[in-house]
Parts: C-alpha cells; sequence; structure tokens
C-alpha cells in the first residue's frame, strides 16, 4: 500500500511539472522575449554638447517665431529656443488668440511674416476676416473689431511648420543659463530635460517678452514699481444666456455671462457695419501683479489665475439658469502684459507714439491705443487721432552698450504708456522681422545691428513682404 502511495504521488508531481512547462511555453508563445525586456538602466545622465549657429533667437512667441522664419528663410542658420512645448506665446499658450492689429484707416501696416502666419489660419480653418475697409471710430466700431481671430492650435501648427521649412532648429524645453561675449561672438549655456548645450552664435535677438536673455548679458533693464494684471483666459458653456432671468443675478456677472454669446448670425455679415468674424467664447479672469520673469513668479500667476477661475465657476453655477454651467477650456497659462524692458539706444516715449513720429530708421508700424490695465479697475485708454500710425526705431530693439544683440517684442525700450500699446501681437510680428534682416545683414557686413545699411535692411524686409515706414 505504501508503494503505491509513494507511486502515485510521483505520478501526480510529474503531471503537475508537464503542466507547468506547457503554461511557460503557451505564455512563450503569446508573449515572446517578454522575461528578456528588461535591463539595467543606466544613471541619469545630462547630455552636453556643442552647437554652433549664426543667430539664436531665445523664445518662440510672437515676435521670436517671425523672427526665427525671416532669419531662416535670408539664409542664416538659426536657433530657436523656448522653455515652453509650442510656439506662439500669447497668441496660442496664452489664449489671446485675435492677433492685431495690422490695419489702420482702411490701409494695411503690417504685413509679411506675420501677416502671412495668420491668413493661412484664417484659410485653413475656413474663417473670415473683418471689413478692414470699415474705419473704427472707437465709438460705434471699436478699434479691436480689426482683430483677426485666428484657431490657435492650428496657428502653432503652422508656425512650427514654417520654422522647420526655413531650416531652424528648434529647441524646446530649454532656457538659457549663461550668456557671454568673447571676441564679437557669444556663448550661450542652455539646460533642459536631459541636456546642457553651449550655444556659440554670431547675433542674438531676445524675444522672450521679459527681456531675460539681455539680463543674463548684464545689459541694464526698466520696469514699473507695480504691474498690470495678467489675463488667465478660459471658455464656459452649459447655458442659455438669452433665458437667464438676470435680475435674479448680481449685476457684477451679467457681462462675465454675455461675455460668451459673441457667435449670432449678425456678426457673420460681412457687409455688416458690425462686422466681426465668428471667434471662439472668449473670457479671463484678472490675475493682479502678474510676473513670468521667473519660474517662481510665474508658478504664482498661474496658481492665483486658476484658483479665481474655479472661484468664479463655483459662484456662477449658483445662479438661476446657470446651474448646469460647464468649464469648456482654460488656457495652461495666465497671460502676462508687462514685465522687463530694456534701457535701448532709444526709447519711444508716449509722445512719440500717439504723434506717429517716423524715424530715419524706422523699420515697423504699430497701431493700438495706449492700453493700460489698473487691476481690474480701470483701463486708461488713448486713442490714435485719425491717419496717426505709431512707428517702431532699429535703435529701441537695441539695448545700449550691447554688441551683435537685439530685443523684439514687448521688452523692447519704451516707456510705460508707449509699451502699453507695443506689446500687441501684430506690432511685435513687425518687430521680430524687423530684429531677424538687422542679424542677418549685420553678419554679411561684419558689423554691429546698429551699424547696417539701412537702405539694404529696408529694402531686405520688402522683400519678404514687410510694410516698411517712409520718412
Amino acid at each position: 500500500m505504501a508503494g503505491s502511495f509513494v507511486r502515485s504521488n510521483q505520478m501526480k508531481m510529474k503531471r503537475r511539472e508537464m503542466i507547468a512547462r506547457m503554461g511557460a511555453l503557451s505564455v512563450g508563445l503569446t508573449a515572446p522575449q517578454l522575461s528578456k525586456g528588461e535591463r539595467l538602466a543606466s544613471p541619469y545622465r545630462v547630455q552636453k554638447q556643442k552647437i554652433e549657429t549664426d543667430i539664436l533667437i531665445v523664445g518662440g512667441g510672437t515676435a521670436g517665431v517671425v523672427a526665427a522664419i525671416q532669419a531662416g528663410r535670408a539664409g542664416a542658420k538659426t536657433t530657436l529656443i523656448e522653455s515652453g512645448s509650442q510656439l506662439g506665446g500669447t497668441t496660442t499658450t496664452g489664449g489671446v488668440s485675435f492677433p492685431g492689429i495690422f490695419h489702420a484707416w482702411g490701409k494695411q501696416i503690417i504685413g509679411g511674416i506675420g501677416w502671412e502666419l495668420v491668413l493661412e489660419a484664417v484659410e485653413l480653418n475656413d474663417d473670415i476676416l473683418p471689413n478692414f475697409s470699415i474705419i473704427p471710430n472707437n465709438d460705434t466700431i471699436r478699434h479691436w473689431r480689426h482683430q483677426v481671430t485666428v484657431n490657435k492650435s492650428l496657428y502653432a501648427l503652422l508656425a512650427e511648420e514654417k520654422c522647420r521649412e526655413a531650416g531652424v532648429a528648434i529647441h524646446y524645453y530649454e532656457t538659457p543659463t549663461s550668456i557671454k561675449q568673447n571676441k564679437g561672438k557669444w556663448t550661450v549655456e542652455t539646460v533642459g530635460k536631459g541636456i546642457a548645450n553651449e550655444i556659440s552664435c554670431n547675433q542674438i535677438i531676445d524675444c522672450s517678452g521679459n527681456a531675460a536673455a539681455a539680463s543674463i548679458a548684464g545689459f541694464p533693464l526698466l520696469r514699473e514699481a507695480d504691474t498690470q494684471p495678467g489675463s488667465f483666459i478660459f471658455r464656459i458653456g452649459g447655458y442659455d444666456f438669452e433665458s437667464l432671468d438676470l435680475s435674479q443675478i448680481p449685476k457684477e456677472y451679467h457681462s462675465r455671462l454675455r461675455q460668451n454669446m459673441l457667435i449670432n448670425e449678425d456678426v457673420k455679415v460681412e457687409s455688416s457695419v458690425n462686422n466681426f468674424p465668428p471667434t471662439v467664447p472668449y473670457n479671463y479672469v484678472y490675475v493682479p501683479g502678474a510676473d513670468s520673469s521667473t519660474a517662481e513668479l510665474h508658478t504664482k500667476a498661474n496658481i492665483e489665475g486658476r484658483a479665481s477661475l474655479l472661484e468664479l465657476i463655483r459662484t456662477l453655477r449658483k445662479f438661476p439658469g446657470c446651474e448646469k454651467l460647464k468649464l469648456m477650456d482654460a488656457q495652461t497659462e495666465t497671460a502676462v502684459r508687462e514685465t522687463f524692458r530694456i534701457d535701448g539706444l532709444y526709447k519711444i516715449s508716449h509722445e512719440d507714439y500717439v504723434s506717429g513720429r517716423v524715424f530715419d530708421d524706422s523699420l515697423s508700424y504699430s497701431f493700438y491705443p495706449i492700453d493700460l490695465h489698473r487691476d481690474g479697475e480701470s483701463i486708461y485708454q488713448e486713442f490714435l487721432k485719425e491717419d496717426v500710425v505709431a512707428t517702431i526705431p532699429l535703435r529701441a530693439l537695441i539695448p545700449k552698450g550691447s554688441q551683435n544683440f537685439l530685443v523684439a517684442g514687448r521688452c523692447l525700450s519704451s516707456d510705460r504708456l508707449a509699451n502699453s500699446a507695443l506689446r500687441v501681437q501684430a506690432s511685435c510680428m513687425g518687430m521680430g522681422q524687423a530684429a531677424a534682416a538687422a542679424a542677418v545683414l549685420a553678419i554679411k557686413h561684419k558689423v554691429t545691428p546698429a551699424q547696417v545699411p539701412l537702405d539694404e535692411l529696408k529694402a531686405l524686409l520688402k522683400e519678404h513682404g514687410g510694410i516698411v515706414p517712409e520718412v
């Protein structure tokens, strides 16, 4: 009996071993090499490399995109570093997806690469343009009706495509930490995710919006004691504004709810005196003192914007008819209006701007009212008089004491009131193209940008579609 019991157990054990082997074989058939897929990972290492380029552009926002495309198309080896994940800046990441203003008093005053980008975004999205022949009088027709609504995601795609077609090397998630000059050439150290680059270049164009590269390079900066509020942009839905009983809702929220209702049949009629193309419903909360000049301050601005929006959503849902109100979309960043500006070879003054002064070295136009925001309490606006259009001289894009260094965008040299108008997107696009053209010619003639032949510079801009002020 004992022997048969032992034999029985041995047979059971053999059957179990056979079943186990068959199971292992079937797993191997369905998931080949599964057990051999792991490997010992190397410790995290920062990849270091040296890069040679003609022109380095810091910041891929409104001005930086246009500058990069212009430099590349003009034949310069161009590198663009951007700390975020996409191009377009205020237009895309900031959510101000209605760049303007390209027309003034019935005429186009800013063209070139920026306008090319905007037009393609409009056409590819089957949008319509405003009726530019209707001249805003800032009473029945406001200046903002000549802004052009674009699909911000599509704009980012087009900007990237055009940069790549121009041969621009794009570096996302990268920021400069050291900028030094030796014998006319710049050495820029940057850091990013798993990388530490040393970039050698002939010219730098700071399009960071905060004059970050200018600051790192040691050039003096200007700013105000306080900072204009930023805007955290969002869309809401899930309610019918026409059905709301506004007597049951505090008046301070009426414009919030109405602002999302811009799409209607009247605005779609191109011949209408109120012609304004259909746009994505748009709303924003102010972020007092919003500052994007450091990671810490930018984080603070974003957190405050999101917290304010969340509080607003909870409040609105308490009102009759808004119980199902929904947050449809919110930007990833607070759009910032103002931080640092360079102290340039020339500082554009408020009087220069509102009088439409034209300089010998004026390279592009700017048309927007003086527009100073005051922490959500009020906006100081000063509209340009009929037929007045401001201009931007090359000297305002060059820091004092610099060689082979330019800026473009809201950090140009200007006083606060002038800057409140110059900072808008179309104006920054014009600056970006002008700065890049100057950098290209500076390399060609082996001079610093302030010394490039102005006639040749203006001709290059016109060759690429730019509209250059005439003295």
